[in-house]
C-alpha cells in the first residue's frame, strides 16, 4: 500500500535537507544552513506523526529516522562549526576538524535513544535537532554582528565539547509533551514556551541559541527542584 511508505518519504525529505544545508554550511552560506535545518526538523517532527496516524511504523523507519537525524543535527552543525572555525586566521590548521567530533556524538546520541525505554515522555541528555538548532542560530548570529575578539574560536571550540558531553549526558530533559493543560507539574514547561518569545524579539536570531540554553538550565532546575 502507498500509505506505508510516506513516513519513509517524509523521513527521507528531512535527510534530503540536512545534506543542502551541508552543502550550505561549507559555502559558509551559514543563514541558508540554518534555514534547511529547521526545514528538515519540520519533517522529522511529522514523519513520526505520520507513522502513527497511519498505522505504518515499523524497524526500517526508525532506523532510516535515525540516519536522517544524523545528517541534518549531527553533520549539518558539525559542518557550520567547522566552516566558520575555518574564518579564523590560526597557525592551528587542525583546529576547525574537531567539530567533527560533535557528528559522532549526535550518532551516539541517537544510537543510545533508540535503545533507551526511559525516554518516553522526557530526554535523557540534549536532543539532536536543539543542539543543532543552537549552533546554526549562534554562529548566524555571531556573523550577522561580526563579533570578534581575542580566543572566540577556543570558546567556540569549547562549546562544542560541551555540547558533545550534554547529548550524550546523564540528565533528564523536558519535553513539550503535556498529559494535562494545567498549570500543576507544567510549571517548567509553561514558564520555558512563555520566556521564547521574548529572547526572539530582543535576539533575533540568536535568540534561538539562548532559547536552547535556556531549555538546558531550566532543565538541571526542574531536577534540582525535584531532589530536594
Amino acid at each position: 500500500m502507498f500509505k506505508k511508505h510516506i513516513p519513509n518519504t517524509i523521513t527521507c525529505c528531512n535527510l534530503i535537507s540536512g545534506c543542502i544545508a551541508t552543502l550550505y554550511a561549507f559555502e559558509a552560506n551559514f543563514d541558508m544552513a540554518l534555514l534547511f535545518i529547521i526545514i528538515g526538523a519540520v519533517f522529522d517532527f511529522f514523519d513520526g506523526m505520520s507513522a502513527r496516524l497511519l498505522g505504518v511504523s515499523s524497524p526500517i523507519g526508525k532506523e532510516l529516522d535515525s540516519l536522517a537525524d544524523d545528517i541534518t543535527f549531527g553533520f549539518a552543525p558539525s559542518a557550520i562549526v567547522f566552516s566558520y572555525l575555518c574564518t579564523f586566521h590560526t597557525h592551528l590548521v587542525w583546529m576547525p576538524y574537531l567539530a567533527f567530533v560533535m557528528a559522532a556524538f549526535s550518532a551516539l546520541r541517537l544510537a543510545k535513544f533508540n535503545l533507551d525505554e526511559r525516554q518516553a515522555l522526557g530526554f535523557i541528555g540534549l536532543p539532536t535537532p536543539a543542539n543543532a538548532l543552537f549552533w546554526g542560530s549562534l554562529v548566524c548570529g555571531l556573523t550577522e554582528y561580526e563579533v570578534a575578539f581575542d580566543g572566540l574560536e577556543w570558546i567556540i571550540l569549547v562549546g562544542t565539547f560541551i555540547s558533545c558531553y550534554l547529548l550524550i549526558a546523564e540528565i533528564p530533559m523536558f519535553a513539550l509533551k503535556f498529559k494535562h493543560w494545567g498549570w500543576k507539574g507544567n510549571e517548567i514547561k509553561y514558564v520555558f514556551v512563555l520566556s521564547c518569545v521574548p529572547l526572539l524579539l530582543l535576539l533575533g536570531v540568536s535568540g534561538f541559541a539562548a532559547i536552547i540554553a535556556w531549555y538546558v538550565v531550566l532543565s538541571e532546575f526542574a531536577n534540582v527542584t525535584k531532589k530536594k
